[in-house]
């Protein structure tokens, strides 16, 4: 035996002792390689390796031997059962070889050979041999004491010597590696198991006679003609005789293979709840499912959904077709192999499953099929589908287990699971462990399914409520981008519109309901209309909002008391009303709350236009306050809600900015700039609404208005309408005059005779034809139906019959009663 190795300093605890730098360098030396005759031979029988060792046993120097073949050492043919083409196929084979020494001795030698194949792929036969007894058997021990050794039930044991060679092994050991204690007997760990496994127990058994502290280890390992894997907990302990100097080590191996499938399948378990469901999104949901199963549970992964759910709306709830066939289609896949050749369907694609195929029995029963390659079913599906049984033999397919999705009583469609690299078929715990991370995806999958239905009913009803298409007007040049949140805030309450007034003017509204879902798209369309009710009275911006803030104060009042605990609603919202007059070209603006409005002049700078700071509609208590700002022709105004400028990687004064940068840069239409601004501020998938509305504003020239002050006397009625006569003859409306003169007549002559002066009578020619008299009354008109008696009361009724529309709007000094009419385009 090998001169005994001293233990490092007593009393240090596992795990503390300090290792040199070349500590595992040292493994050779320590393990005397040349004890151990090695060789290597290609798939050819060729030698490619030659160690000292292989010298002392036959003489021959690797300078000789190096390209021979093998075949040239044998004193006799190899006793293998079959012949060497039988041998050829094994994984690993042992026993006694007939050789032949350089000088000519005949030798028998035990030999333990590995069929190998490197991560090159290239084939290759480790052989080796122990050259010597390491020591003599020891004398007889007690009998119980060998007994206990050679029997032990609880784990396997082995007994190395200080040169890491082998001197005894228990029977569990022997059935571990397959091997006896005398094929084993005078090798190392290494060279008992050709795997990386027996290299790390090898280092761990050079660190305990370094430091004599016991090791600990974890390995998988399939021994030859096991069909799976164990998994082993490996001891590695110091042997020392009575002075306490290590004499060996004793290898102790535990087999939890048991302990340690179970341990992953709570792993995996644990890891599906934390990676499936984590958006509402059906087809990252499906991938996220299929990504955790591969390569942990099978080497490829296909979730199939039935197409009927690729309906929007709710589909009807249908029984599975008896006799077939089943129509699925592919929404995400995973492989262990890059690119999925295996898969006959690429995502997205559909396919028909006859009855009897294994996703339409999963389907029908339920429950997991399982089906081997062998299987008559498997075969029977094949056969009407040749494309997916080629595929499946070019790639060694040899288990498929499908699975069903199912959730709240509704069937959504079916898991492929296949196996090919490894070579373990799927087994009742795979099964098991397979229907645990189905149930837990197919209700997460419906989660997403049921969240994009009801995401979809959203943005329908919000773009239903949203303007279709911007009116026509002259007063400004518009352009707007809607974009719904592509997170799991769902689709909010951002709104935008465009309103005609009278005067040729134009309201440009935006305005942002707090909170998403259904209930924001309600109350979003119910402030839209009330915004275009208020603004068709020409209500003030200042009043406009306050009366709308009353309105979702009320809102707010009337969803709390139909809360069965009482409890506010929160509704709220924030809102920019704005009214620009291309005749004046100011333009008067009122916030609730809102994000200010952004300004680009002719002169290319860009502003934001300071408004009094005021609270969100449904706060109450405080006024608004509308600000005027003069806007000249070709001025760009930009309004926009929150979402644009505020994300969650960046704050509201640097989304402000941000815009602004990109407003200051030339396009080459509104809508090019629209597209500019969401591409620069906006993430892929923006996590709030966004509303934007940009508007150019446009003047009118002074020979498109004609304005006259009338005294208060009935006879400046006739004159004025001479002077309307005269302009129109000048605009080249002549087949206007008749009806114009009889709106002057009226509106001129109610102004005098009911209201107060100054009286002043106005003309805008532009798209259409807007009469405007103005005084000093606050006291509207109201159109009656005149009895036929009554000598008067007939004017208003005319005038609403011969324009295409008309009203009246209050000013701080008095009123204006306006009528508009359509000209005729020549």
């Amino acid at each position: 035996m090998e001169q005994p190795v001293t233990a490092g300093r007593a009393g240090r605890p596992p795990g503390t002792a300090r290792e040199a730098p070349d500590a595992l360098g040292a493994l050779d030396a320590l393990v005397a390689a040349d004890l151990t005759a090695r060789v290597t031979l290609d798939e050819q029988g060729r030698v490619t390796g030659w160690n000292a060792g292989a010298e002392r046993l036959l003489g021959h120097p690797a300078g000789q031997m190096l390209g021979r073949r093998a075949a040239d050492l044998l004193a006799e043919p190899i006793p293998v059962r079959g012949g060497m083409p039988a041998l050829a196929g094994l994984p690993r084979w042992s026993g006694d070889v007939a050789l032949r020494h350089r000088d000519g001795r005949r030798l028998t030698v035990r030999i333990l050979a590995h069929h190998r194949t490197p991560a090159t792929g290239a084939r290759a036969w480790l052989v080796v041999s122990a050259l010597s007894d390491p020591g003599p058997r020891p004398a007889p021990d007690e009998s119980l004491v060998h007994w206990s050794f050679a029997q032990s039930p609880c784990c396997a044991q082995a007994i190395y010597d200080t040169r890491l060679r082998l001197r005894r092994a228990n029977a569990d050991m022997e059935r571990s590696t397959a091997l006896t204690e005398e094929e084993m007997r005078g090798l190392r760990v290494s060279e008992i198991i050709d795997d990386a496994a027996g290299e790390r127990a090898e280092r761990s058994m050079a660190r305990v006679l370094r430091t004599g502290q016991p090791q600990y280890d974890e390995n998988q390992l399939r021994a030859p003609g096991e069909d799976h894997e164990h998994a082993w907990s490996v001891f590695t302990s110091a042997l020392r005789d009575e002075e306490g100097t290590i004499r060996g080590v004793c290898l102790s191996a535990h087999d939890m293979t048991e302990q340690f499938w179970a341990r992953r399948r709570l792993q995996l378990i644990a890891e599906a709840g934390r990676r499936i469901g984590s958006t509402l999104d059906v087809t990252r949901t499906a991938q996220e499912l299929a990504d955790v199963t591969v390569p942990a549970l099978a080497d490829f992964a296909g979730v199939d959904l039935l197409a009927g759910l690729d309906e929007v709306p709710e589909p009807p709830v249908r029984a599975l077709p008896v006799n077939g066939p089943l129509r699925l289609r592919r929404v995400a896949l995973r492989s262990v192999t890059p690119g999925a050749p295996e898969a006959v369907m690429a995502a997205g694609e559909a396919a028909s499953y006859p009855a009897g195929s294994a996703p339409f029995e999963s389907l029908r029963t339920g429950r997991p099929t399982v089906r081997e390659a062998t299987d008559p079913a498997l075969a029977a599906w094949f056969a009407h589908d040749p494309a997916r049984a080629a595929r499946m033999r070019a790639f060694g397919v040899h288990s498929v287990l499908t699975v069903p999705l199912a959730a709240r009583g509704t069937t959504l469609g079916v898991v492929f699971l296949l196996r090919y690299r490894n070579p373990d078929p799927f087994r009742h715990d795979d099964l098991v462990l397979a229907g645990e991370l189905a149930a837990r995806a197919a209700v997460s999958i419906d989660n997403a399914r049921r969240y994009t239905r009801e995401r979809a009913t959203a943005v329908t009803l919000q773009r239903s409520l949203l303007p279709r298409r911007l009116p026509r007007q002259a007063a400004v040049e518009v352009a707007s981008r809607y974009l719904p949140a592509g997170g799991h805030a769902g689709v909010g309450g951002d709104w935008f519109d465009v309103i005609p007034l009278s005067g040729a003017r134009v309201a440009l509204v935006v305005g942002d309901v707090v909170g998403h879902g259904l209930h924001a798209s309600a109350t979003m369309g119910r402030l839209r209309t009330a915004v275009r009710t208020l603004a068709d009275i020409d209500l003030p911006c200042d009043e406009l909002l306050t009366h709308l803030d009353d309105l979702v104060a009320r809102l707010d009042t009337e969803e709390g008391d139909g809360d069965p605990g009482g409890t506010s609603a929160d509704v709220g919202a924030t809102c920019l009303y704005a009214v620009y007059d291309p005749v004046s070209r100011r333009c008067c603006l009122a916030g609730a709350g809102h994000p200010l409005p952004a300004v680009l002049r002719p002169g290319g700078t860009v502003d934001l236009v300071a408004l009094p700071a005021a609270p969100p509609l449904g706060v109450g208590g405080l006024p608004y306050e509308a600000t005027e700002v003069e806007l000249p022709e070709g001025s760009l105004l930009a309004l926009y809600t929150n979402g644009l400028v505020a994300t969650r990687d960046r704050d509201i004064d640097a989304g402000v900015h941000r815009l602004r940068e990109a407003l200051a840069r030339p396009a080459d239409s509104l809508d090019a700039l629209c597209d500019r601004v969401l591409t620069e501020l906006l993430p892929q998938r923006p996590a709030d609404d966004v509303a934007l509305l940009v508007a150019r504003t446009r003047a009118l020239d002074a020979d498109q208005v004609a304005t006259w002050d009338v005294p208060c006397d009935p006879s400046a009625v006739a004159r004025a309408r001479k002077d309307v006569v005269a302009q129109l003859e000048r605009w080249g409306l002549s087949d206007a005059v008749f009806v114009t003169e009889l709106i002057v007549s009226e509106l001129v002559t109610n102004a005098i005779r009911h209201a107060e002066p100054p009286v002043r009578l106005r003309l805008i020619h532009d798209t259409t034809l807007i009469c405007e008299v103005s005084d000093g009354g606050s006291t509207a008109p109201h159109l009656r139906r005149a009895r036929s008696h009554d000598e008067g009361g007939r004017g208003l009724l005319l005038v609403a019959r011969l324009t295409e529309r008309w009203g009246t709007r209050q000013s701080a000094t008095g009123k204006t009663i306006w009528a508009e009419q359509t000209l005729t385009l020549p």
